[in-house]
């Protein structure tokens, strides 16, 4: 069930938020909230719900054995290693099966396997959720939780399938406060406005520019020096508006049961160096990786040259964690490698003018993103070769539409804007002129809907 869905829109969410208010009355809220999120993902493809099941039993019972036993002073090292292998060989199999197959066959000299694997969606997503708190359980720095609430922690609809990245400080005290379960007329409007935004971002910005990009990526034998700069650019505001699309709508319908999930987009396009931008670009993924990847190998505390190699490394995983594809794992490392790079220069006291650090920091960006797009290093390396001129400079020799040009213009422009939709909802002011802007955008946003797709992290 996508939420630029009319199912999803028209019935399953007010639904659900009407059953959690009304069960609220009886303490029932949360459970409503756990079966609701269920069948959300069941919905999906039901028979990989028992995966869904099986993981957060195992997490929710290896992690109070975790607690307890460290609370007591025990030893908690195989009760916690066995927990993340648990979580990392799901992980493995369902999402890098056939990865792995296909790069150690030739080392043996044997054909690849052919493994009829599909990935469960959200895997990646509710795997590093649990994995952190069986980190922070080991370290007594998770309170232990209800099976109710622990369910609903990694469950939880609005972000299960593609984020945000959840922490269990931030949440567990949320689901368990009695001062939510009543409606807040406030948080309803505010969330309903954010959701309106996302939905906007999604169909009306994100879908519309979204066939450019997919037909350069598709047809890279006629692609001229403008097609190939043009299909960059449509990608590179296509993912943030679609993926920050996806995490307004979740933040927002959050909001109206009055949970706020964790910022995740913060105007990164804005930033004028690669570590801003990796500030302010999925935040939730970013904090994951430092806290339990960056940090754990000693961080920058270790001298110049292991903060390096961690700094790739680091980068190097999340690249893997989008998908089974090495253009991932080098999209990764060359993030890594520019992070070195923006380190070594700041400590070099090297100032450069503000346009020029965000047009370098913009163009780094545009062009990482095609390893991220590319569906394999053959095609990545054919776009940088039409994008540096090697086939010519020919124009655009397939110009989209008016329309479409027009909504590129307008993806620029909003995301060059200071005031993003968190901003604007944190600041906005009750009153009619409001709530006829989010009406006409959330009834814009549902007329365009027609056949929905699916956001872009759908696939990580």
């Amino acid at each position: 069930m996508l939420f630029n869905s009319y199912e999803f829109l028209l019935f399953f969410l007010p639904a659900t938020i009407a059953g959690y208010f009304f069960l609220n009355r009886f303490r029932a809220g949360n459970i409503w909230l756990v079966a609701a999120s269920f069948f959300f993902y069941a919905w999906w493809r039901v028979e990989f719900l028992p995966l869904l099941f099986a993981s957060v039993a195992v997490n929710f019972i290896v992690g109070r054995a975790v607690m307890r036993r460290a609370a007591m002073g025990l030893p908690t090292r195989t009760l916690l290693t066995a927990g993340i292998a648990f979580d990392l060989l799901l992980l493995g199999y369902f999402k890098y099966a056939n990865f792995f197959a296909a790069n150690v066959a030739p080392v043996f000299g044997i054909p690849a396997p052919v493994l009829d694997v599909i990935l469960p969606i959200g895997i990646s997503f509710f795997t590093f959720t649990q994995i952190a708190f069986l980190v922070d359980a080991s370290h007594r720095k998770a309170a232990e939780p209800s099976v109710v609430n622990y369910a609903l922690f990694v469950s939880y609809f609005p972000h299960l399938l593609a984020g945000p990245i959840l922490h269990h400080r931030e949440m567990m005290p949320q689901f368990a406060d009695p001062t939510n379960k009543r409606v807040d007329w406030a948080n309803v409007a505010r969330g309903l406005t954010l959701l309106a935004i996302g939905l906007g971002k999604k169909v009306l910005i994100a879908d519309e520019i979204a066939p450019v990009a997919n037909a350069g990526y598709s047809a890279l034998h006629i692609l001229t020096f403008g097609d190939a700069w043009l299909t960059v650019i449509c990608y590179t505001m296509q993912i943030y508006f679609d993926f920050s699309g996806y995490t307004d709508m979740a933040l927002g319908m959050a909001l109206m049961m009055n949970i706020r999930l964790p910022q995740n987009f913060d105007s990164p396009y804005r930033q004028r160096n690669l570590r801003e931008f990796w500030r302010h670009w999925h935040m939730t993924l970013m904090r994951f990786l430092r806290d339990y990847v960056y940090i754990p190998l000693g961080g920058s505390r270790r001298g110049e040259a292991w903060t390096a190699f961690a700094l790739v490394f680091t980068f190097a995983l999340g690249g893997l964690w989008h998908g089974a594809n090495w253009t991932f794992v080098l999209w990764g490392v060359v993030n890594g490698i520019g992070l070195v790079v923006v380190r070594w220069w700041s400590r070099a006291g090297i100032a450069l003018p503000a346009i020029a650090a965000w047009a370098i920091t913009f163009l780094f960006t545009n062009l990482a993103w095609v390893l991220f797009r590319a569906p394999d290093l053959a095609t990545a390396s054919g776009v940088f070769a039409t994008l540096a001129g090697l086939h010519g400079f020919a124009g655009v020799a397939f110009p989209p539409t008016n329309y479409t040009l027009a909504t590129l213009g307008i993806a620029c422009v909003l995301a060059a804007m200071p005031r993003n939709s968190n901003r604007i909802v944190a600041e906005m002011t009750f009153g009619w002129p409001l709530q006829a802007a989010t009406a006409l955008l959330l009834a814009a946003g549902i007329l365009s809907v027609g056949n929905p797709t699916e956001f872009l992290y759908f696939n990580f």
